[in-house]
């Protein structure tokens, strides 16, 4: 995004993810990520109004061909997103692949071996 200003990332976990896990700090790059659930939690069903979602956050895949990089938490999610996006017009369209937090570590846990936290990448907690 530091070398692209147009890139616009999409969040896609859900509510309760961006929540009391943290989300992207984009303010170093004067730019702010859009948040919409590609699955609506709690029922996980994918979201039928994520490609609306998008152009209301300001994406428009008739008027512009921004990237759009998509995130979630390990990666999974963010990759359907991607496919869906670019087969319906967006992009082109980029799946962060470690996601937010990654995989799970040999303990069970996220966020130390893979993924925009163990990259040290800015985030916050709100």
């Amino acid at each position: 995004m530091s070398s692209d200003s147009s890139a616009v990332l999409v969040d896609c976990r859900t509510r309760p993810e961006w929540s009391f896990v943290g989300i992207p700090d984009l303010s170093a790059l004067e730019a702010k990520a859009i948040f919409t659930e590609w699955q609506v939690f709690p029922s996980m069903q994918v979201n039928a109004e994520f490609a609306a979602q998008l152009r209301t956050g300001g994406t428009d895949p008739d008027a512009d061909r921004a990237p759009l990089l998509f995130i979630c938490r390990s990666g999974v999610r963010s990759k359907a997103a991607a496919i869906a996006m670019t087969q319906a017009g967006f992009g082109p369209c980029y799946n962060v692949s470690g996601g937010f937090e990654g995989p799970l570590d040999g303990n069970k846990h996220r966020g130390g071996s893979d993924g925009w936290k163990a990259a040290s990448l800015p985030w916050i907690q709100e």
